[in-house]
């Protein structure tokens, strides 16, 4: 009998804590998404935790120009809630003791102070309350696939080409990552070109040898992806993945044309970031066609789900 009683105040215990424990993965019940705090590493080193919904306007302010569309902006507020709801989800008894930074290595961030900088005190006003407004219109809101949070990766400009597959960039694919058109009305609007000589050239790639006239063969493209940029590139005898070789040569895109003469190699680059995920000038672009926020998020991450944090069901 003292046996049954034990076993039943346990069962009890798995009800009690247990089953609401998971639930909470979705949120059945009740949960105002202001109850969300995330920790943040500012520049000078120091954590600072604010509400997820206060975050997220200082990550709408630093990622996308204030001057888009509010439903441009709507997108952007879903799609940085959901990696820093994503990061917080992986909070684990190792971590590092906060969730973000203020840098482009989770998401930029900029501070009250620091939005005044950018934007100047007469326009600080209408684009802080611009930027909060949509934040609080898509409260609570993330994207799910499969029950997980997504990554949602979002970049600049996909220029003129579609988007790209995960696969093609980094090292595993996403289902909801794929090759979509970017929606973008000006194809050329982050055209560059960028002159490298030997020397420049020799010395981003970090090459000692001393520098010799550029030859057709010191530059070529190996393969592309399915979206037509750069895959891997050859130069100077040493095959680079295109993300590698953008980042060391510092170009916008991987989506390149170059001309070589001995003393000098032209590059020019369509677009601007990584390519994958949602174009933001393709997103401002779309919600000036008449877009809304909802629209723009299925046409960037196709076969995702909206859900609340809050309400752990499907936005109204």
């Amino acid at each position: 009998m003292k046996r049954e009683g034990i076993t039943i105040l346990v069962l009890s215990l798995i009800i009690i804590i247990l089953i609401p424990w998971t639930i909470m993965r979705w949120q059945k019940e009740e949960i105002p998404a202001e109850d969300f705090n995330i920790r943040v590493k500012m520049s000078d080193g120091n954590i600072e935790t604010m509400t997820l919904e206060t975050y997220l306007v200082g990550v709408v302010a630093a990622e996308m120009p204030a001057e888009f569309d509010s439903e441009a902006l709507k997108a952007q507020a879903v799609a940085a809630r959901t990696y820093a709801a994503k990061k917080m989800s992986q909070r684990s008894a190792s971590d590092s003791g906060y969730d973000v930074d203020t840098t482009v290595q989770t998401q930029a961030w900029l501070s009250e102070n620091e939005m005044k900088t950018k934007w100047g005190w007469l326009s600080y006003w209408r684009y802080f309350k611009k930027i909060g407004d949509s934040v609080k219109s898509t409260e609570g809101q993330v994207l799910v696939s499969e029950g997980q949070y997504i990554d949602a990766f979002f970049h600049s400009s996909s220029g003129r080409k579609p988007t790209e597959r995960a696969e093609e960039v980094w090292s595993s694919s996403r289902s909801y990552l794929q090759n979509i058109e970017s929606g973008e009305t000006n194809q050329a609007r982050f055209l560059k070109t960028y002159k490298f000589t030997p020397s420049t050239l020799y010395q981003k790639l970090g090459l000692t040898r001393s520098p010799q006239p550029l030859e057709n063969k010191d530059f070529e493209i190996m393969s592309k992806t399915a979206a037509g940029r750069a895959k891997e590139v050859r130069v100077l005898g040493t095959v680079y993945k295109a993300p590698q070789l953008r980042t060391l040569l510092g170009l916008a895109s991987t989506d390149i044309e170059f001309t070589i003469q001995p003393e000098e190699i032209q590059i020019k680059t369509y677009g601007n970031g990584h390519a994958v995920g949602m174009s933001q000038y393709g997103a401002n672009d779309l919600a000036k066609a008449g877009r809304n926020y909802k629209e723009i998020l299925s046409h960037f991450y196709p076969g995702t789900q909206i859900l609340s944090l809050s309400k752990g069901k499907g936005s109204p």
